[in-house]
């Protein structure tokens, strides 16, 4: 199995009020690729809780059958749809941590 695990800081021009609702996007759309994308086990996203000395907004914890699965997460168009029109219109950068469990 696979840990692929994101961490993403959000634009700053981005209100508070913004924040919260990319987040809660980002989380919703992620977490429903599990059941649609093979090979995708398990996706969590941390979006409450933060504390003041962290310096990422959002996290993804997920766990994929394989490095295969991972490849082909990347390129699935449900991943991808997710990916361009909730996540990359408003991060400012990204973190990726995969590893084999």
């Amino acid at each position: 199995m696979v840990k692929h695990i994101i961490l993403w800081t959000l634009k700053s021009e981005l209100s508070e009020e913004e924040k919260m609702t990319v987040k809660a996007g980002i989380k919703e759309g992620l977490e429903g690729l599990v059941g649609k994308v093979p090979g995708l086990i398990d996706a969590k996203v941390h979006i409450d809780g933060r504390l003041a000395s962290s310096n990422a907004d959002v996290m993804l914890d997920s766990t994929l059958e394989s490095e295969e699965a991972l490849k082909g997460y990347a390129v699935h168009p449900a991943h991808v749809a997710v990916a361009n029109g909730k996540v990359r219109p408003y991060t400012a950068q990204r973190s990726c941590l995969d590893f084999e469990i």
